[in-house]
C-alpha cells in the first residue's frame, strides 16, 4: 500500500489571537501540516506541533515569491488548502477617506489574494485542493461607514465566484466564507472623525460603530471551527447543492435571509436607523440654512 503524503494548509494572517490563528488549530487538529503566516515569525512559538510559521509582508510581491518557494520546498510541490484569510479593516464615512489607505485596503484585502491564488495555482492543481476565501457580510449590504472595506470584500466574492468556475475543471474547489461578526484583530485601529466631516454630529454612533463587529462577534475558535468543518466536508451539502458561499459569524444567516428574500431597502432604513443617521438631516448644505 502506497503511504499517505501529508496533507498542507496555508493560511495567512495568523498572528496569534486572530482569526487566523484558530483556524490554524483547527486545521492542525484535523491532522494538516498548518503553514500559518505572520509578519515576524520569530516574535512567536508555534502553538501546536503541526503549526509552522511563516513570513509574509502583504502584499508585496518579493514576499509573496519568497513564500511560495519555501512552500514548495517544505510540501515538494504540493498544496491542500490555501485559505487566504489575512485581511485590512478601513472604518470610515465615503466623504472622509483617504485614497492612500484606500489603496492600502484593496492591496491586501483583493490584490494580495488574486496574486496569491495565481502563485499557488500550481501547488494547488497538483493536489486538488481547495481556495478558501474570507469574505464579509458588508460586501453585501449598506454597512453604514464601510464604504471602501464593503466594496474590497464585494470585490473579492465577485473574482472568487469566477476563479471558482474557472479552477473546477482543473480540480480545485473555491470557497467564499461570507463572515459575520467574529471577535478578532481586525478592529484593532482606533480611528476620530476628521475635522469638519458631514458626521461629527453623530460622533458618539461613529465611535459605537468602530468596534461593533468585536462587541456582539461570534467566538472566535467555534467560527473556525464552523469554518474547517465546511472546507473539509466534501463539495456539497447532502449531495445537492454545490459550496460555493458559506455564511458564517454572528448575524450571517439573518443578513443571508433578507439578501436573499427581502426588498434592498430594508437593509438602507436598517442601517440608518440603528447609527441614527436621521440626526443629520439640517446640519449640512441648503438645509442647514433652512433651520
Amino acid at each position: 500500500m502506497a503511504e499517505q503524503r501529508n496533507r498542507y494548509a496555508l493560511i495567512t494572517g495568523c498572528t496569534p489571537g486572530g482569526i487566523g490563528h484558530y483556524l490554524a488549530l483547527e486545521f492542525a487538529a484535523q491532522g494538516f501540516h498548518v503553514l500559518a503566516t505572520v509578519r515576524n515569525p520569530s516574535k512567536y512559538t508555534p502553538p501546536h506541533e503541526n503549526i509552522a510559521y511563516l513570513p509574509l509582508e502583504l502584499p508585496h510581491d518579493a514576499s509573496i515569491s519568497a513564500l511560495r518557494d519555501r512552500v514548495a520546498e517544505i510540501t515538494n510541490g504540493t498544496l491542500d488548502v490555501l485559505y487566504n484569510n489575512a485581511g485590512r479593516n478601513y472604518t470610515v464615512p465615503a466623504t472622509d477617506i483617504s485614497m492612500v489607505e484606500v489603496q492600502e485596503t484593496f492591496d491586501t484585502n483583493v490584490f494580495a489574494v488574486m496574486k496569491l491564488c495565481q502563485t499557488f495555482a500550481p501547488m494547488l492543481i497538483a493536489a486538488k485542493g481547495t481556495i478558501v476565501q474570507t469574505g464579509s457580510l458588508a460586501g453585501v449590504m449598506p454597512y453604514v461607514f464601510a464604504s471602501v472595506y464593503a466594496a474590497s470584500k464585494a470585490a473579492l466574492h465577485a473574482y472568487s465566484d469566477t476563479l471558482r468556475v474557472e479552477l473546477a475543471p482543473l480540480g480545485v474547489r473555491v470557497i467564499t466564507i461570507v463572515t459575520g461578526g467574529v471577535k478578532s484583530n481586525i478592529a484593532r485601529t482606533h480611528r476620530e472623525l476628521p475635522e469638519g466631516s458631514y458626521y461629527v454630529p453623530i460622533a458618539d454612533q461613529y465611535e459605537k460603530r468602530l468596534t461593533l463587529s468585536q462587541q456582539m462577534g461570534m467566538d472566535t475558535r467555534q467560527y473556525a471551527r464552523s469554518c474547517v468543518r465546511h472546507v473539509l466536508g466534501g463539495e456539497s451539502w447532502l449531495g445537492l447543492v454545490t459550496k460555493r458561499w458559506v455564511w458564517e459569524g454572528k448575524m450571517s444567516w439573518l443578513v443571508w435571509f433578507g439578501w436573499s428574500y427581502l426588498p434592498r431597502g430594508i437593509m438602507d432604513w436598517y442601517f440608518s436607523t440603528k447609527f441614527k443617521l436621521g440626526k443629520l438631516r439640517g446640519t449640512a448644505g441648503e438645509d442647514k440654512k433652512r433651520v
